[in-house]
């Protein structure tokens, strides 16, 4: 992850600002608010700048997935270009989904919340649509997963990567 959200890094702050390109990584699927939080910290932008974007950034997708990704789904699995990927994303959605199925908001906001490969606001997002669990209660566990994940981001990109850069 971190040589991507280097690249991406590199790349998105030459032709915006270090600001804009922090937002724009912090809604881009795996690296999401953890990419945003570590690329900010990267680019010397400071905590506070940085963690309203990241949040903000991370929640702009959600509700989008959390209404419209099962319909989407349903019309990409008909073409035979896309259905073989849908079919794989939803598989692995669905591999990853036992905590929240038993434990539903408190295991949908541990899933969002603790910074793991494969975990986050869209995946959690897909899971939560694909489990069809109430969009208000998703909603809020996501956001509170989002919380959670950013506070201890901040202590690692600005902690303990912020100090090992300086």
């Amino acid at each position: 992850m971190e040589a991507l959200v280097h690249w991406f890094s590199q790349n998105l702050s030459q032709y915006i600002s270090p600001e804009g390109a922090v937002f724009i990584i912090s809604m881009i699927p795996l690296l999401e608010l953890r990419g945003g939080l570590l690329a900010a910290s990267l680019l010397k932008i400071s905590a506070a700048k940085a963690i309203p974007l990241c949040i903000v950034g991370n929640i702009i997708p959600i509700p989008f997935i959390l209404l419209f990704i099962r319909q989407i789904f349903k019309v990409l699995k008909k073409t035979k270009l896309f259905r073989g990927l849908v079919m794989k994303l939803e598989d692995r959605a669905m591999r990853k989904s036992d905590q929240v199925k038993k434990y539903e908001f408190w295991g949908l906001m541990l899933f969002v919340g603790i910074p793991l490969p494969g975990t986050g606001a869209w995946t959690g997002s897909l899971i939560a649509s694909l489990l069809e669990i109430d969009i208000k209660k998703s909603s809020l566990a996501i956001f509170c997963g989002i919380i959670m994940a950013t506070v201890i981001m901040y202590i690692v990109s600005y902690g303990l990567v912020g100090n090992l850069v300086r």
